[in-house]
């Protein structure tokens, strides 16, 4: 095993052991991929302000994400199909999470059913849901997350319709991989990840198959799929699914200081600046550029959290210093899960940990709820995303 030191080096080993089309679905955007490359490049026109002589013993990463404490302000994102990267993956980084003591939010699009999670974790843990047409089904599935012990849900709110992702219409993506030369081919070139299905009966949309009416198998889930989700989807929808639950509700994918006040208007307790990680709306300014005019609008009513972009614990650092209360980590914990499964994502969080930590130091800070602007030097215009740099 090579020497691990960064994320990049996890997302190589990835690369390398898990087949392609599943790969392609993580490390991809829509259309052009422009969003999706600018969300991590746009961070790197932030410049960290070095001081010294200040006194680093006693430093801490602890902070809080909606009342919960946390070990470092970083939550495992929403990623779907995260049991075809690894055999069992949800579980796999739900434990990593738990014993890191830093949030797992689960995806409604997960392999391993929310009863899955539970079962094989000790603490409560985040579900994030897509509002759906089917009104008994969103009913059960908040119910489910409730008996769960679930203790908040985020709601995705940027996905009425499916951005294009070249990639995955090519590669034929679909849970279980359908069984073509290509796929196969692909397949027989990642031996100890099928070895690893092969032992697990968890290879299909768990929260899905078995729940949704009709939906026994997988060729009925896609027809299921292709028309579930609510394109009618409005504030009034959202504000519905807060008083059904009736616990602590994040709202995911806000990248207008506008739809941040409505947010705020129906009792989001947080909400996430988030681009969907540029698989959406591909032309959208990254997530980081968005945060600063985000927080100038509703930052002293409401939690903001940050997701899309961060590779490293100095993006965690720089969008704590512009404000932002938590960050999430989607595809930086897929690396790690897709490498060396439990143990690559704790690698990550390690990873990340030790670079937000060094860093916050070496800006002269010993505790990661003092880091804000006077750690930063951001170019003129980065809040405004009609300056272009």
């Amino acid at each position: 095993m090579p020497v691990i030191t960064n994320i990049e080096d996890l997302r190589r080993i990835y690369e390398k052991r898990t087949p392609r089309m599943f790969y392609d679905y993580a490390e991809s955007g829509s259309w052009t991929e422009q969003t999706f490359r600018e969300n991590v490049s746009d961070f790197r026109h932030i410049r960290l302000k070095q001081r010294v002589a200040v006194d680093m013993s006693g430093r801490s990463t602890a902070s809080q994400m909606i009342g919960q404490d946390v070990s470092m302000p970083v939550a495992l994102a929403p990623v779907g199909l995260t049991g075809m990267q690894s055999a069992d993956g949800e579980i796999k980084a739900a434990r990593a999470a738990e014993a890191f003591g830093v949030p797992f939010t689960l995806s409604t699009m997960s392999i391993c059913s929310i009863e899955d999670v539970a079962e094989h974790t000790t603490k409560p843990f985040w579900f994030q849901v897509y509002t759906l047409k089917d009104d008994d089904f969103m009913r059960r599935l908040i119910e489910r997350a409730r008996a769960a012990r679930c203790s908040a849900i985020v709601v995705t709110v940027d996905l009425q319709v499916l951005g294009q992702r070249h990639k995955d219409l090519k590669n034929g993506l679909s849970a279980p991989p359908k069984l073509t030369p290509k796929s196969i081919a692909n397949m027989m070139t990642k031996i100890p990840w099928g070895l690893e299905m092969l032992g697990t009966k968890r290879r299909f949309f768990g929260n899905i198959v078995g729940h949704a009416k009709g939906v026994t198998d997988p060729s009925s889930l896609s027809t299921w799929t292709a028309e579930a989700f609510d394109i009618s989807l409005d504030w009034a929808r959202i504000a519905q699914l807060k008083d059904w639950w009736g616990g602590k509700l994040i709202v995911k994918g806000i990248m207008d200081p506008e739809d941040a006040r409505r947010a705020v208007e129906i009792g989001a307790d947080a909400i996430i600046v988030s681009n969907h990680g540029g698989r959406q709306l591909d032309g959208a300014v990254s997530s980081i550029r968005m945060l600063p005019a985000i927080m100038d609008a509703v930052g002293d009513k409401v939690e903001v959290h940050l997701d899309s972009g961060i590779r490293s614990g100095q993006d965690v650092l720089k969008a704590l210093a512009l404000g932002a209360r938590g960050t999430f980590i989607g595809r930086a914990f897929t690396y790690g899960l897709g490498a060396m499964g439990q143990a690559g994502v704790t690698k990550a969080l390690e990873i990340i940990h030790k670079e937000l930590d060094i860093t916050m130091a070496l800006c002269g800070e010993t505790n990661v709820r003092n880091l804000g602007p006077q750690n930063l030097y951001v170019p003129k215009g980065f809040g405004d995303p009609t300056v272009l740099l």
